[in-house]
């Protein structure tokens, strides 16, 4: 018999801690922390089914893209734990996000658990008390038109996926990937990257002229703009391939140093011929969406896109932030006022405009939630009020979104922008010369909040505060200095995690909710490398990009990828119907080829040419199953010989390698073995060789002698054999031996340290690595030898089974026993190397044991002794804090100990259509 109890399902542990809070003691609140269940891999379908339609994408395509489901083995005791929980339930509230991945979470626990009880959908856009009593209040129904959009968004990633790159693996390379959004950015990855290959610099010269008033020490700075009546040219003026563009002059440095000259001759007079004011406004930036977040979390806060939002994820499961995924800049009427009345007593009244702002966004999708990002609550803790609550990242990027949402509702910041304009005359020329200057009167919301810019390309941002001196139209002014100064033009930037999100945005592709996780996928696949904050891509990507390019177009346009977010935006608002959709995508239909009818026309695709870069006629660049290297063809070589390789170092950039850098790394010496001297104890030869994994040394092994010849072997003699049945006599040859395995020693190695140079290790350094493990000492109490060594992970120590670390290469020859006995002295994780950065906290609130960070070998992860939770990928040992470390092992400890995967997992088959929208608690879902 159902208890009295509400049983409210939320997504995360710390959601669900914070929820309950505010509930009491009637609400039993759980996380189902995410998903409970997707599809299940085709490997893993039951017998079957494996030939049937689902086969191949556990997508049944020929009947209506049925999926197929399945909870997985992490997620048995979740869902075993929600099971119980309901048994003592008399209503069951669905609390998960309110997009398309929290809807369709809503549905899946619908479905797995078969409540028998009434079942209430609740949304909410920020954790305080009165907005969840709210929500508690005005449940709604499950939107099957959002479950729709976020399972046909599943189906067509895993048809695209699953069709697309096995052709990546079989031309480019094993264990590649491909996907309706990450190919599209890994694609503006590598046009851009293809622009700076493209790139020709070109070189210009202006000038510089500190001038002032007669007889003051005001001088100011201006710029030569004009000669003769023609226009100076600037970077603007030239494109990419270096051409100087129509109507404008440019100068080299022997014009611009003779300009120069000239000017400074006493007979040179500079008169300002013009004074012009206008007046300045600048408006604040409108409040945070999701995308616009992670852009200046990058460039406020150096954060990445995934960093961004697991602190975001955070703040808002504790209720100190609104939902964090929405592409809405619009504020609620209580966050409007907020922000008006604390902006009015922290920076005064005349802070505020008379009306308050209004923002609107661009995007109609309706799997968002409809308000913008802000700080929580009808009353804004100021960043003040937290510090002693919120640190680290959480205080940074809290402090972030107070400052933004305040200054949306300020007033405009207000001023005046001088220029001035300066005529140098020569007995030669007339050189005119502007200075501007921007004086703010009124800072408005500049005293909260200053918007931050990606880099520029040839051009200056919002122009500086800057102060010009009381100038009149025919003033004569003094010359105090003049610099002739070279520029060259640059190229292109790379994309930042800040400027592609932004690009993304604007070209329509992704949501708000996908950003992080398309720029993580096109890093952990390898396509890009942070190289800082400029995103890199790597040569594997242009092979996949050519291929992409080449036999799918369609897929990796732009437009087109937009567009298909598009119609998964009327499928959410049901204008469009699922089944449809993807049978034209899929089958063909008018506005798609189909995906089937592609890949069945492909043609023959060649992978030599997919993987290769003609750089000139002699030499190509290939990319190899082991990386990319030069092809070279020697012209005066036989016809029939092989063309000569050459590596490419791992450090340099694509646009880096051009056909000059290409020709050096050719006609660098080759480096071959060298003999560095004979080991005086056995008389074996000591080589100096480069191999695949580094420069290393090696003791070469005697060639054994040359034995004697020995008789041919003699034939194998039949064994004959009775059948004891029928006396029938048959003959089997006899079993050769077995090969006898080579008993030969395997040659000494040794990698060079770092510091060590192939062309130079002598002799004795050499024999010193050969011999390593070096024996220090022996520890006086038990004996035990103490050894030096390199590993795998670095240098150390090894006493019995007990390890140390050591902070540098050097000390395994230098370390003496003293000094080897003082760091085993020390506490096991307390004398790592400096990357480890060790921390520790209090006793975590669960376990009650204290809580460490620690380097491990797969990177740093957070413990309590009982439970090991990885720290995420974007986040550093230094962002972790005890609050975070706490949230870290929570998580870990709610999803439970991983399983090993079983052979047959049990697979439960989706229901045939989704649950009446209306009164899900009347009757049961439908089954699939």
């Amino acid at each position: 018999m159902p208890g009295t109890k509400k049983l409210v399902i939320v997504e995360s542990p710390a959601k669900a801690k914070t929820i309950a809070q505010y509930l009491g003691d009637g609400y039993e609140v759980q996380a189902s922390v995410g998903h409970i269940r997707d599809l299940i891999e085709p490997k893993n379908l039951p017998p079957e089914l494996k030939k049937g339609s689902l086969g191949k994408f556990s997508v049944d395509v020929e009947n209506g893209f049925e999926p197929y489901y399945v909870v997985s083995d992490q997620k048995r005791k979740t869902v075993a734990d929600l099971k119980r929980a309901l048994k003592d339930a008399d209503e069951l509230y669905l609390a998960t996000d309110e997009d398309r991945e929290g809807e369709a979470i809503a549905w899946h626990l619908l479905q797995v658990l078969n409540p028998k009880v009434p079942v209430k959908r609740m949304v909410f856009h920020e954790i305080t008390k009165d907005a969840i009593e709210h929500a508690r209040d005005n449940t709604r129904d499950i939107d099957t038109a959002l479950v729709d959009a976020q399972e046909t968004r599943r189906i067509l990633d895993r048809l695209y996926g699953y069709e697309v790159s096995p052709v990546l693996w079989r031309k480019v390379g094993p264990g590649l990937s491909a996907g309706r959004v990450q190919s599209a950015a890994t694609r503006l990855v590598v046009d851009r990257e293809r622009e700076r290959l493209a790139f020709v610099s070109a070189a210009y010269w202006d000038l510089l002229a500190q001038l002032a008033p007669q007889a003051s020490s005001d001088s100011f700075e201006s710029r030569l703009v004009r000669l003769d009546g023609g226009r100076i040219a600037t970077g603007r003026d030239f494109d990419d391939l270096g051409t100087l563009k129509v109507g404008a002059v440019s100068l080299d440095e022997a014009a611009a140093e003779a300009l120069a000259s000239a000017l400074r001759e006493d007979s040179t007079t500079f008169t300002v011929s013009s004074v012009e004011s206008k007046p300045y406004t600048r408006r604040p930036a409108a409040p945070f969406t999701t995308s616009t977040m992670q852009q200046e979390a990058a460039r406020k806060l150096r954060f990445s896109a995934r960093q961004t939002m697991s602190v975001a994820q955070g703040l808002y499961e504790n209720g100190y932030i609104t939902y964090m995924r929405t592409d809405s800049p619009a504020l609620s009427q209580q966050a409007i006022t907020a922000a008006r009345t604390q902006a009015s007593a922290l920076y005064g009244a005349d802070s505020i405009p008379e009306k308050p702002r209004v923002y609107a966004g661009k995007s109609k999708n309706a799997q968002e939630a409809h308000e913008a990002i802000r700080p929580s609550g009808d009353t804004f803790r100021t960043p003040g009020q937290l510090e002693g609550t919120l640190r680290g990242n959480d205080w940074k990027l809290y402090d972030l979104i107070w400052k933004r949402t305040v200054a949306s509702q300020m007033a405009d910041a207000k001023g005046s922008t001088a220029t001035v304009t300066i005529a140098g005359k020569t007995t030669d020329a007339l050189a005119e010369f502007v200075a501007s200057g921007t004086v703010i009167t009124f800072r408005g919301f500049l005293a909260a909040y200053e918007e931050g810019h990606d880099e520029e390309r040839n051009e200056s941002a919002e122009p500086a505060e800057a102060k010009l001196p009381a100038l009149a139209e025919g003033q004569v002014l003094e010359l105090r200095e003049v610099e002739a100064k070279g520029h060259e033009t640059s190229p292109p930037p790379r994309y930042t995690e800040a400027s592609l999100i932004k690009t993304l945005e604007e070209l329509g592709i992704g949501r708000p909710s996908t950003f992080t996780s398309i720029i993580s996928t096109i890093i952990d696949r390898g396509y890009v490398t942070p190289r800082g904050t400029a995103l890199v891509p790597s040569w594997i990507a242009f092979s996949v990009v050519r291929l992409l390019e080449d036999y799918f177009t369609e897929l990796v346009q732009y437009d087109f990828t937009a567009g298909m977010e598009n119609d998964l935006d009327r499928i959410a608002d049901g204008s469009e119907k699922r089944v449809d959709w993807l049978n034209s995508f899929y089958f063909g239909g008018p506005d798609y080829k189909g995906l089937r009818n592609v890949i069945d026309n492909l043609g023959e695709i060649d992978a030599k040419t997919i993987n290769s870069i003609p750089l000139d006629d002699l030499v190509t660049l290939r990319i190899g199953k082991y990386g990319p290297y030069l092809e070279v063809i020697d012209p005066d070589a036989a016809p029939d010989a092989k063309p000569r390789r050459v590596n490419i170092p791992d450090e340099l950039a694509p646009d880096e390698l051009t056909l000059a850098k290409a020709h050096e790394l050719i006609d660098a010496p080759v480096v071959v073995d060298r003999v560095i001297g004979i080991n005086p104890e056995n008389g074996k030869e000591i080589v100096a060789k480069n191999g695949r994994y580094g420069p290393y040394v090696t003791e070469l092994e005697p060639e054994p002698p040359a034995s004697p010849v020995e008789p041919p072997a003699s034939p194998v003699e039949p064994v004959e054999t009775v059948d004891p049945l029928t006396g029938e006599v048959t003959e089997k040859p006899k079993k050769k031996p077995a090969k006898k395995k080579s008993t030969a020693p395997k040659p000494r190695t040794a990698s060079l340290f770092a510091s060590m140079d192939l062309a130079t290790i002598d002799l004795e350094t050499a024999l010193r690595l050969l011999n390593l493990p070096r024996v220090v000492g022996q520890d006086p109490e038990t004996g035990e030898d103490i050894t030096a060594q390199n590993g795998k992970f670095g240098p150390y120590l090894k006493k019995g089974t007990d390890s140390r670390s050591l902070t540098t290469e050097e000390q395994i020859f230098d370390l003496d026993l003293q000094g080897a006995l003082e760091i085993f002295a020390q506490p096991k994780y307390g004398a790592r190397r400096p990357s480890s950065a060790l921390k520790e906290f209090d006793a975590d609130p669960e376990s009650g044991k204290p809580i460490k960070v620690k380097d491990g070998r797969f990177g740093p992860y957070v413990t309590d002794g009982v439970t090991n939770a990885t720290i995420p990928r974007g986040e550093t040992v230094e962002d972790i804090d005890f609050e975070r470390a706490v949230q870290l092992l929570a998580d870990k400890r709610a999803k439970g100990p991983a399983k090993p995967k079983a052979k047959k997992p049990a697979a439960r088959k989706s229901a045939a259509k989704k649950p009446a929208a209306k009164k899900p608690a009347a009757k049961k879902p439908a089954a699939k």
